[in-house]
């Protein structure tokens, strides 16, 4: 529970920070609470802000079109900036490698319920897997 609870924190603290990535503390927080707590897992679920994307995500692997964008956005600057604050080009040049990875691995995802629906009906991959 403790685990959760800590996620959830890192949760709030990511959609106000840049560069501190939210999504992932909520998924994290949402296998805790779901070992731990079904009170906390139907609050969590139910919760205005988080509730849905972690519904999208749960049951059609939804990753919204809004979060690849800012996602990518965030990325880019902290590339700049590690460029500019410590001229290490081999350092930016590894680190944009990962990101880019991360990037694609995002935008697989279909960022909406209609590119999801879309995606089945047409009898197309909705992201990595059948």
């Amino acid at each position: 529970m403790g685990i959760g609870f800590l996620c959830v924190g890192m949760a709030y603290i990511g959609i106000v920070t840049p560069g501190i990535p939210f999504s992932i503390f909520l998924v994290i927080a949402a296998w805790a609470f779901a070992k731990s707590s079904p009170k906390m897992e139907a609050w969590l679920y139910n919760h205005p802000w988080f509730g849905k994307f972690l519904t999208n995500w749960n049951k059609k692997r939804i990753f919204p079109t809004r979060g690849k964008y800012a996602m990518v956005i965030v990325m880019a600057s902290t590339l700049a900036i590690t460029y500019h604050a410590t001229g290490n080009l081999k350092a930016v040049l590894w680190s944009g490698a990962f990101m880019l990875g991360v990037a694609i691995w995002a935008w697989r995802y279909p960022g909406s319920e209609e590119e999801h629906t879309r995606r089945v009906k047409e009898g197309k991959r909705v992201a990595w897997l059948k």
